[in-house]
């Protein structure tokens, strides 16, 4: 970016490809690093929190960056790939400085920090925050939404270097809005404690379960813990049941027990049954929602349970077919339907004349290494869980699986193997 170019908003920023001198992407911007600085002097912008391949963070500084324009960052190429940790003198742009009340100089009136926008001093390689856009009203009411927005100078505004409690995190929530749950659990578990608690609370039900799912569990743990005891166990009741389970296990058994009571009858039953078993057998592992049909229904009856855009495509590749109830615990387990079967037979066609009874069933008190050595040879991505009287309990899919293969802090240390390999390339 150039001298004279215009200013850039840091919202605009945010998922923004990152790409070497050859065309080549690094990886994406997460985050921006400032540096307050006083006097009402506009803040040094430091460098780019890039999230590479192998979802590690790294530092990319600014005198490092050669271009800013079209919806990317060009870099010189040179990367230091050493796991970002944020200084004390250092400030994320979107994670603290988004939804935070500040008050105008002139008057003294408190406002909202909806974007603030970067610019690059003439002449040299440096950048600094140099305005702020801002919506007035008050905080959380009516007039929050509706108030007047302005864009005003740094120095209009003070209140930055305080900590603020109770921040908002509409902003960030919003510029993050198009982010899959595993990459804005990674912007979370990167926030400061109190920030996460922040963004969690502003997150609606369902989206915060499927971000909770691909936290760490000390995160999740947290999380929860600072919500109203009425919305965790909404949030938990929106988690897949073995999810859930996994994480009341966590919990003291008091916590637990209180939980339970107020989720829905239905779901904390599935829960609780999951956690009847032992946590790295076929039964632990299992989510209890797969789909089931009965033995009469027809083929496009199968095909639109398996458009459901709640399904994982785990879940979406095979359906189970069973004697009433429709859903686990069932009556009698008949067999399976492949997703591919499904494409190739008419819509008017019985899943019962179609399904294969030959692939066995896993018992719940299946081990670990035996449901992986299952996957593998049957080369299936799903296996259903029948107990010793022929009734379908769930299904393990293979993303459980992988999770409990992998070390327990690969969400926070990333893949080693991938990490090692975009190094080399």
């Amino acid at each position: 970016m150039v001298a004279g170019a215009p200013r850039i908003f840091v919202s605009h920023l945010a998922g923004v490809a990152v790409f070497d001198p050859t065309g080549d992407q690094v990886g994406r911007v997460r985050d921006l690093v400032a540096m307050l600085r006083v006097g009402g002097r506009p803040p040094r912008l430091l460098g780019l929190v890039v999230e590479v391949l192998s979802r590690r963070r790294i530092f990319l500084p600014m005198t490092r960056v050669t271009g800013v324009e079209s919806g990317q960052v060009i870099t010189t190429g040179v990367l230091n790939v050493r796991r970002f940790e944020q200084r004390p003198t250092e400030r994320l742009v979107l994670g603290e400085l988004l939804d935070r009340r500040v008050r105008l100089v002139e008057n003294g009136e408190e406002v909202t920090v909806l974007d603030v926008a970067i610019r690059q001093l003439p002449a040299r390689r440096e950048w600094e925050i140099d305005k702020v856009f801002v919506r007035r009203g008050r905080k959380g009411g009516a007039l929050r939404r509706r108030g007047e927005t302005l864009t005003v100078d740094w120095s209009a505004v003070t209140g930055f270097s305080l900590e603020e409690e109770g921040q908002g995190a509409e902003s960030l929530v919003a510029t993050f809005e198009s982010l899959r749950p595993v990459d804005l659990a990674n912007v979370l578990h990167h926030l400061t404690p109190k920030r996460r608690g922040e963004v969690a609370v502003a997150l609606d039900d369902d989206r915060l379960a499927d971000v909770m799912e691909e936290l760490p569990e000390d995160d999740q743990v947290e999380i929860l813990g600072k919500l109203k005891e009425e919305r965790a166990a909404d949030v938990l009741e929106a988690m897949d049941p073995d999810d859930a389970a996994d994480l009341l296990s966590e919990l003291p058994e008091s916590d637990k027990e209180r939980l339970l009571t107020l989720m829905r009858p239905d779901d904390a039953a599935d829960v609780r049954r999951l956690m009847s078993y032992e946590e790295r057998t076929a039964g632990g592992l299992m989510t209890t929602d797969p789909i089931v049909l009965r033995p009469d229904a027809t083929v496009a009856e199968a095909l639109a349970r398996v458009r459901l855009p709640d399904l994982s495509p785990a879940l979406a590749a095979q359906i189970y077919v069973c004697r009433p109830p429709d859903e686990t615990p069932t009556g009698k387990y008949l067999g399976t339907v492949h997703f591919q079967r499904l494409l190739r037979d008419p819509p008017y066609t019985l899943v019962s004349s179609i399904v294969d009874s030959d692939l066995p069933p896993l018992a719940p008190d299946t081990p670990l290494p035996a449901i992986t050595s299952h996957l593998a040879a049957y080369n299936m991505v799903a296996a259903p869980v029948v107990d010793e009287g022929g009734s379908l309990l769930g299904a393990v899919t293979v993303d459980d699986v992988l999770d409990h293969l992998l070390p327990d802090d690969w969400r926070e240390t990333g893949y080693h193997g991938m990490e090692e390999a975009a190094r080399g390339q």
